[in-house]
């Protein structure tokens, strides 16, 4: 059976230079990346990855790091990027870490990661001050999925929170609503942490915009859940006189305020227009209008960017809006479906 020093011993070279020619590295000269192939094919050579792997010191692996795994968002990224991964011949070794703090600190806090991944692909995942000094100090690629915490010199990839939910009050604006409440997140999850703000401002801004002032009692915080929508939408009709349209920060809360309003006798669309931001697998089933961001897209991109410094093939190109600034994230873009949910308020 051909080993790889067989390969070295042929092309006059070392195992390792061996390795990174097979891998089309850009540090292996032409000349040399043609003779290893030839030596390769003369002796009959079958790379083995792993083996490859270990020549260059590498595992083979990547850490992706979710808050929740079995929330739409973060199980949508992770099977995309498991998908990437294993195409481009890499393991996912998963944390979630479930609001447990001290999953947190045993994941990001300790050298759980050291010798054990390659790079770590944060999804979502707020972090901390010590958590980001125990991060540098792993001194390996990373890169972050959604609005929240951003690493130093990490690639991020995510939407811009603010004009997804400009663009869902806007729709509202446009059909005539002008009682528009807002379920936001509960700013003590640890799911929500900015892009509850983010989602927020988005939505006052675009009231602001067609002048008219954002009202606190139709703005109620809860977690982004089915249960936690509804449980908002509950307590919007109990302030008294309900509004016309509600903007919910993700879908499930819009779900789980359709619910509610259903339960109070009063019907989408006619006497309530819903609209959310996800565009969730079960928003189409359940008519809901929605602003949809590419989550699996997300993680798809996010993969690209996180294996080109590790020099392994991938499915395409790193595509992407980036901003002017060099350290800016990569934005991907949203857009408004519209379906049941969502209609002109009814004449009174």
């Amino acid at each position: 059976m051909t080993r790889i020093d067989d390969v070295a011993r042929l092309a006059g070279v070392s195992t390792a230079t061996v390795s990174r020619a097979l891998r089309g590295l850009p540090t292996v000269s032409a000349a040399t990346r043609r003779r290893v192939l030839a030596a390769a094919e003369q002796l009959d050579y079958a790379v083995s990855p792993s083996a490859s792997r270990l020549a260059g010191g590498r595992t083979g692996t990547v850490a992706v790091v979710v808050p929740r795994i079995t929330r739409w968002f973060f199980s949508t990224v992770v099977e995309a990027v498991e998908e990437h991964l294993h195409h481009s011949g890499y393991d996912l070794l998963l944390y979630n870490l479930g609001g447990r703090e001290q999953i947190r600190q045993r994941v990001l806090r300790t050298a759980n990661l050291h010798k054990r991944v390659d790079a770590i692909m944060l999804v979502a995942t707020p972090l901390r001050p010590a958590d980001l000094t125990a991060l540098a100090a792993l001194d390996l690629p990373g890169v972050t999925i959604s609005s929240g915490s951003r690493v130093p010199n990490w690639p991020c990839v995510r939407i811009d929170d603010v004009a997804a939910s400009r663009m869902a009050t806007r729709h509202l604006l446009d059909l005539g609503h002008r009682r528009i409440a807002h379920i936001s997140g509960d700013p003590d999850d640890e799911l929500a942490y900015t892009t509850h703000l983010d989602r927020r401002r988005g939505y006052q801004t675009e009231l602001r915009s067609a002048g008219l002032r954002p009202d606190p009692s139709l703005d109620v915080e809860s977690s982004f859940t089915i249960d936690g929508g509804n449980r908002a939408a509950a307590e919007l009709l109990a302030r008294g006189e309900p509004p016309t349209a509600i903007v919910a920060a993700c879908d499930e809360m819009a779900m789980g305020a359709m619910t509610a309003l259903r339960d109070a006798g009063l019907r989408v669309p006619q006497d309530v227009s819903v609209v959310g931001i996800d565009d969730h697998d079960l928003a189409g089933v359940l008519g809901l209008s929605t602003v949809a961001q590419p989550a699996a897209e997300q993680g798809r991109l996010a993969a690209r960017i996180l294996l080109d410094p590790l020099g392994a093939r991938t499915l395409g190109p790193v595509v992407g809006q980036r901003t002017a600034e060099g350290d800016s994230p990569v934005i991907l873009p949203t857009r408004l479906v519209v379906r049941e949910s969502t209609a002109p308020p009814r004449a009174h």
